[in-house]
């Protein structure tokens, strides 16, 4: 990988340059604002569709409707940012260097790009950003910035500068015990822009996105005694973690630096990372993760959960030398989008940890799936590889409580909606979902069985919800073209998922500090697919680490090397723990496409988990592969 940079930003966001170009646009698109009141009819749409019809809710009487049904106006003066994701260009081109990059023998093999040469071969060029900031500006926004590579416009304006200049209104209803907004029409540009504008974000805050784990248990709860061969469901602590998975001369990541997506403020965690690393002397002491701040700092905690999940996970998994948290300002769309692309224009990082997901339908309608392919799409480029948690609700994503946890079934009548979670579904990232662990007496490796706790309360009480590892076929990311038929099975030309799965089970989870300086020593298991992707990214790290940071994005690698190399994972040896046949209020658990406790891919399993020494010395040993070190 080429050198990367060593300063990380405080930020992703530039002023955008005031050139000769965009005065001319300015005044040009300041006459195009002012016909767009009375004539619209020649705007073309854009990849943000109308949110407000999609939203299913009840009305006063509480009889279901539509949200469009019950909504009302905003008020024209009340105050919105957005965020314009602007089109990549020369995308076909794109796609061909992505597969090059990853195809032994191709000139382009392993030649990662920097930012610079990225923004320079497929981002917007400042032309077209100036057309986008003339736009915006014409249309009454301020405070304008651009993201250093030119792919993200954000802007402060009021629900009246939102129509102007996307010809859509915002409506606000009561859902599910919040009081939210969404645009009642596709957001639409000016056919000068059509091309250079992809979505718009900011623009619907119905749907939010959540985190993966299962809640915090008390460590002291009795373990399952549901068995997959021989040994037993116990509770681990992080460090445990890559001895399990087969690690006895593997070195730690101590070459690679890694990053995790985070939201709200850090300051608990990391009280619950130094509580940790004290409680593990083995591990090197003193060390503090950097935060990096994406927008506006939140003084949120309601995350620290996850955020001490994530951190605990990855640095006792992986002993990276550095840990950089990339925090967003809010758990919707954009702020998460602008955290993504803070983490890959910094280009420190070689894997990045993402423990959140939404529904996939409401990620298209909104615009941020095709936001977030985009900052994926660079990151592959530059040879960084995003690790996204699969879900923790089966195929149920887009059922939903007003704390946006899914998989959540209102009543036994309810239509049931088959959805993956994005962005775990993007073709740009290793999708990692989750299994029960079962270990020998010694803390062995002894077997894992479909990740399946039927239901359960959720962490906060507020619904009860199936507990299950994410997985199926996506609705809108085609298979790429590592994913072919003979291994994800015949009519399946969608992406399938997960592509790897690693512990997840509430009684196979792991001990972690939690809020440390309120309590005293806080400790709890958690589960879930949020422990099950940071365990993938202290792998990965390692690999990384171990062959010179010169691996990148794995997929098409393990899909070649895997399928004729069975023992580079540890295989799902069972299809059914803690019931896999729960009856929820008559939703099946099963999963489209899962071959039951089967060798090979599955949509439940994936190919199943990592064997860290077999992974480490095939890499060595195949560089037509994986590139030499």
């Amino acid at each position: 990988m080429n050198s990367k940079a060593s300063a990380v930003k405080a930020g992703d966001l530039v002023l955008p340059r005031i050139s000769t170009l965009a005065i001319a646009l300015s005044l040009a698109c300041g006459v195009m604002g002012a016909q767009a009141a009375s004539d619209t009819s020649s705007w073309v749409g854009t990849k943000t569709e109308a949110f407000l019809p999609r939203v299913h809710t009840v009305d006063s009487t509480g009889a279901a409707v539509t949200a469009d049904a019950i909504a009302v106006e905003l008020a024209q003066g009340e105050k919105k940012s957005i965020t314009v994701s602007l089109q990549l260009r020369n995308q076909d081109q794109l796609e061909s260097f992505l597969t090059a990059l990853h195809t032994p023998g191709n000139a382009s093999y392993h030649k990662f790009l920097t930012p610079e040469q990225f923004a320079a071969q497929y981002s917007p060029t400042q032309a077209q950003v100036d057309a986008v900031v003339a736009h915006l500006s014409s249309a009454g926004f301020k405070n304008i910035s651009v993201s250093s590579n030119r792919t993200l416009v954000s802007a402060d304006g009021t629900v009246a500068t939102v129509k102007q200049a996307f010809n859509t209104s915002l409506k606000s209803f009561n859902h599910q015990g919040r009081h939210v907004f969404a645009n009642d029409k596709p957001a639409q540009v000016p056919a000068e822009l059509g091309n250079i504008i992809g979505s718009v974000m900011g623009l619907q805050n119905a749907a939010i996105h959540h985190v993966m784990h299962s809640g915090v248990h008390d460590a002291a709860k009795k373990s399952s005694t549901a068995a997959a061969s021989t040994g037993t469901e116990v509770a681990h602590i992080p460090t445990q973690y890559p001895g399990i998975y087969g690690d006895v001369t593997t070195p730690i990541a101590s070459n690679a630096t890694v990053g995790t997506i985070a939201e709200g403020s850090m300051t608990y965690t990391l009280q619950d990372f130094a509580a940790f690393l004290k409680a593990n002397p083995t591990l090197p002491q003193g060390y503090v993760p950097t935060v990096v701040n994406v927008g506006t700092a939140s003084g949120d905690e309601s995350g620290e959960v996850e955020w001490a999940l994530d951190s605990q996970v990855i640095y006792g998994t992986g002993v990276p030398k550095k840990l950089i948290f990339y925090v967003a300002s809010s758990m919707e769309d954009a702020p998460l989008t602008a955290t993504y692309n803070a983490a890959v224009t910094a280009n420190v990082v070689s894997v990045v940890n993402v423990s959140l997901g939404e529904c996939e339908a409401d990620a298209k309608s909104s615009g941020s799936q095709a936001a977030d392919d985009a900052v994926f799409k660079q990151a592959v480029a530059q040879g960084i590889t995003f690790s996204i948690a699969s879900g923790d609700a089966g195929p149920y994503n887009c059922d939903t409580d007003s704390q946006g946890n899914p998989g959540v079934a209102k009543t036994t009548t309810q239509k049931k909606t088959y959805d993956v979670s994005e962005p775990a579904s993007s073709p740009y990232v290793v999708a990692v979902g989750g299994t029960a662990l079962f270990t020998t007496s010694s803390g062995g490796y002894s077997g894992q069985a479909v990740w399946n706790e039927g239901t359960a309360s959720t962490g906060d009480g507020s619904a009860v919800r199936i507990w299950s590892t994410g997985g199926g076929f996506s609705k809108d990311e085609l298979a790429p073209s590592w994913q072919t038929a003979s291994i994800v099975g015949s009519g399946h030309t969608y992406r399938g998922l997960p592509d790897l799965v690693f512990d997840a089970a509430s009684a196979s989870g792991t001990n972690i500090y939690i809020n440390e300086a309120a309590n005293g020593t806080a400790y709890g298991t958690v589960g879930g697919t949020s422990m099950a992707s940071p365990i993938f990214v202290g792998i990965w790290a390692r690999m990384e680490s171990a062959h010179g940071n010169n691996l990148g994005f794995p997929n098409s690698a393990f899909y070649k090397a895997i399928p004729a190399n069975a023992g580079l994972v540890f295989p799902v040896t069972s299809a059914t723990v803690d019931g896999d046949s729960v009856d929820y209020n008559g939703w099946s658990t099963t999963y489209p496409g899962m071959k039951a406790a089967a060798s090979g891919w599955s949509a439940a399993t994936g190919f199943g988990s990592l064997n860290i020494d077999a992974l480490n010395a095939y890499i060595t040993a195949n560089p037509t592969v994986f590139p030499p070190k």
